[in-house]
């Protein structure tokens, strides 16, 4: 790069050709750039202007001639080009300030013959390049500013890449660590869970369920769901889920545990509108019977004798929106050999056919009561009932979908 006297320059201009690449093959073809020069004598900048001007190198050029000044037009720029001496920032303390004003630019610095070193530091700090001047014609110097835009654009990229897989393995992390483990020792009867989160990508949602075991022939069970579909709806149906554990655990009395899960809700719940709905199962295993309380929540499904029906149990309301203890119904299993499935109202919200209407319990039940479902396995019914309500839904289930089946002998 050969100096022009002082004063030849265009101090504070922007030259701005026009012309394409032309005959430069060498050059990489690419969208016009937005480049600031950060330069305090006045023949470098002109000679600056001239090299890319000769290159018909499609590089806006706006001057500034101190920090100060380039901190006033930075915005918008796609690289920066740095003299490392200037009034009123000298060597790498000008260049940590121009890293932190333009973070989202390219910087490339210019560095004269004798303080090459300090280009090899520069980029150690974090610039994209360094230029000798003196050293520079304009092709070279076209295509160094390209290739630190692309360089900058392929580090943020990658930053953001990485950002994404660390938040989501941590989030896989503690996902799948707050699935439940269901907390039972009894061979009498069988649990197969399923779960499917509404969220893309994500491993729980809103919906919850549990099972516990306090007394050799007594099994608590749950399944609920949080209105809504997000990290907070998630977070708090794994919550409700712990709290609900304590309250068993604790042997608090059947008609208290659903009235404390709603204190729970309602003091932690970030928006008064949130409410959740829940059913719950006692299993008294040595009298072969249930008790069971629904909080605005589609009634299980018992499958016992060759048929199918839901559990007459009374909906209640939801919880969250005016507290009243659910209704306890109590179920009296007819054989040794049953199934109850319970389940969230993902399952049943899909639609069958192209009208509006909703697979719900009835179509559920008459899934269930289907010849094909008895060439299903019990661990694998769960599945494919979803998979059927997907047939029907004509494409994957919009909501979460949370399932609790438990068998007794040989399950229907």
């Amino acid at each position: 790069m050969t100096r022009p006297q002082r004063g030849s320059g265009l101090p504070g201009a922007a030259v701005v050709p026009q012309a394409a690449f032309g005959h430069y093959a060498s050059v990489p073809p690419g969208e016009r750039l937005r480049v600031l020069l950060v330069e305090d004598d006045e023949g470098d900048a002109f000679l600056v202007g001239e090299l890319l001007a000769e290159t018909n190198s499609m590089i806006d050029l706006l001057v500034a001639t101190s920090l100060s000044e380039a901190r006033q037009r930075v915005m918008g720029v796609d690289c920066v080009l740095l003299d490392l001496g200037l009034p009123d920032a000298q060597g790498l303390d000008g260049l940590r300030q121009v890293l932190d004003m333009a973070s989202g630019a390219a910087v490339c610095v210019l560095t004269g013959r004798s303080d090459e070193h300090l280009g090899i530091v520069a980029v150690a700090e974090g610039a994209q390049d360094y230029l000798v001047k003196g050293q520079v014609d304009g092709v070279l110097l076209t295509r160094a500013l390209r290739y630190a835009v692309e360089r900058k654009r392929a580090d943020e990229n990658a930053r953001r890449l990485r950002e994404v897989e660390l938040r989501q393995a941590e989030s896989a992390r503690l996902e799948r660590g707050l699935l439940p483990q269901p907390l039972m020792t009894t061979d009498q009867v069988a649990v197969h869970t399923f779960y499917r989160p509404g969220r893309h990508a994500a491993l729980i949602g809103g919906d919850f369920f549990d099972v516990v075991q306090t007394r050799p022939d007594r099994i608590d069970l749950i399944v609920g769901d949080v209105c809504g579909h997000g990290v907070d709806e998630a977070a708090l149906g794994v919550e409700l889920r712990v709290a609900w554990r304590a309250l068993i655990l604790a042997g608090v009395p059947d008609e208290e545990v659903l009235p404390a899960l709603e204190q729970v809700l309602m003091s932690e719940r970030r928006l008064q509108e949130i409410f959740a709905t829940v059913a719950t199962t006692r299993l008294d295993l040595a009298d072969n019977r249930a008790t069971v309380r629904l909080a605005g929540h589609p009634p299980p499904l018992l499958l016992a004798g060759g048929r199918v029906a839901p559990v007459p149990a009374r909906g209640g309301l939801l919880l969250g929106v005016r507290p009243r203890r659910p209704v306890a119904f109590d179920l009296e299993f007819e054989t040794e050999d049953w199934s109850l499935l319970m389940y969230t109202d993902g399952l049943i919200e899909g639609r069958v056919g192209s009208g509006d209407d909703r697979l719900d319990v009835s179509g559920l039940t008459e899934l269930l009561a289907d010849p094909a479902s008895r060439a299903v396995s019990l661990a694998e019914l769960p599945a494919w009932l979803v998979g059927r309500a997907e047939q029907l839904n004509g494409g994957p289930l919009a909501d979460d979908v949370a399932m609790l089946l438990v068998t007794r002998g040989g399950g229907r």
